[in-house]
């Protein structure tokens, strides 16, 4: 199947030659407050987040009471709440009344609007406001409603956290049935900000997906805590970040501990942009800051005595040294002027040129 390997989100390009695209996921962290909320999007602006994304969920249409509480323990992350998950989720429902006014602060901050929806009703309430869509893992082995985004015709983010490649390919494909602006991204789903996550984690899947999609643009949705995960997956290829974003870690809210703060985010995207200057174009040459250094570094031929004119040169009368301007003769060119006159004389340690030569 055919598919975009440069796409474009609110005018902005997304490739691999790109910069990094990153994606402040607020989530649950506006903790009901439109205030709060519209100060978080100001505040990801700032730190250098390219999107501010909320989630909109209604807790009916995304949990089932009665599926939670009867079972027999609650799991991962959930264990630790002290509320039910349906109530949890009812807490965390982000008002959809606010939207027009959270997309117009945006607006106005400068920063792309997003959400993930979890219901039909939300994705017709977004499509006016939103440039592209992201679907998160939990609905990965979802493909009606998955076609039903793609068919929006908005770029696709695609989390893929908590799959088997089986789940991803039967997703990737029923995007690719009716779009093709894709990004595909690795994805951990364990919220607990645990230091063990790192080991499964699994970076190198990035790797197995540019080798199923060739040129597929890639990306990691992450909940480990600071920017080893985010620097290791753009050296692997990934050009979209999303991290959940907080003003304080401190606070009680289900996704507030595991978040990135302002200043992580900082320096999660200083560190970034290093990193792609770092990565440079993959073509070996001698770089622009190197070009002194060949010559003082490197070794070129030179006399170990006062040659004179008609000498033939020999191998007990050179040796190699530093410095090595340009054009001098190079310690694996030496060979090729073995049994050669010279035409000039030359000074004890001056180095030899071709042009020294007949």
């Amino acid at each position: 199947m055919k598919y975009n390997t440069e796409i474009k989100i609110n005018g902005r390009e997304l490739s691999i030659s790109a910069p990094t695209y990153f994606i402040a996921d607020v989530a649950s962290n506006h903790d009901g407050d439109l205030a709060l909320a519209k100060d978080l999007i100001y505040l990801a602006k700032e730190k250098g987040a390219d999107a501010v994304k909320f989630q909109h969920f209604e807790a009916d249409k995304i949990v089932s009471d009665y599926g939670f509480t009867h079972l027999k323990s609650q799991l991962s992350h959930q264990a630790k709440w002290s509320k039910s998950v349906y109530d949890v989720f009812k807490e965390c429902e982000c008002n959809r009344d606010w939207t027009l006014e959270l997309a117009e602060t945006a607006k106005k901050a400068g920063i792309d609007f997003m959400s993930t929806p979890y219901d039909v009703p939300a994705v017709e309430m977004l499509d006016p406001y939103v440039p592209a869509y992201k679907i998160g893992s939990g609905d990965i082995t979802w493909p009606q409603f998955i076609q039903y985004i793609a068919s929006k015709k908005k770029p696709v983010l695609l989390a893929t956290g908590a799959s088997t490649m089986e789940d991803v390919e039967r997703a990737v494909d029923t995007i690719l049935d009716v779009n093709k602006d894709i990004v595909l991204m690795q994805c951990n789903t364990n919220y607990t900000g645990s230091l063990e996550n790192f080991k499964n984690i699994n970076l190198k899947v990035l790797e197995t997906y540019s080798i199923r999609y060739p040129g597929m643009l890639l990306g990691l949705s992450d909940h480990t805590p600071g920017c080893s995960t985010v620097l290791g997956a753009v050296a692997l290829g990934a050009r979209v970040i999303e991290k959940h974003f907080t003003h304080d870690n401190n606070l009680p809210g289900p996704d507030h501990p595991f978040s990135m703060n302002p200043v992580s985010w900082e320096e999660m995207v200083l560190r970034t942009r290093e990193l792609e200057n770092a990565l440079g174009s993959g073509i070996k040459v001698v770089e622009e800051n190197e070009k002194d250094t060949v010559v003082a570094q490197q070794r070129c031929v030179r006399t170990k005595r006062i040659l004179h004119k008609g000498e033939i040169i020999t191998e007990d009368a050179v040796e190699c040294l530093r410095p090595a301007p340009i054009g001098a003769i190079k310690p694996y060119q030496l060979e090729s002027i073995l049994g050669k006159k010279l035409s000039a004389e030359k000074e004890k340690g001056d180095a030899l040129y071709y042009s020294d030569f007949d």
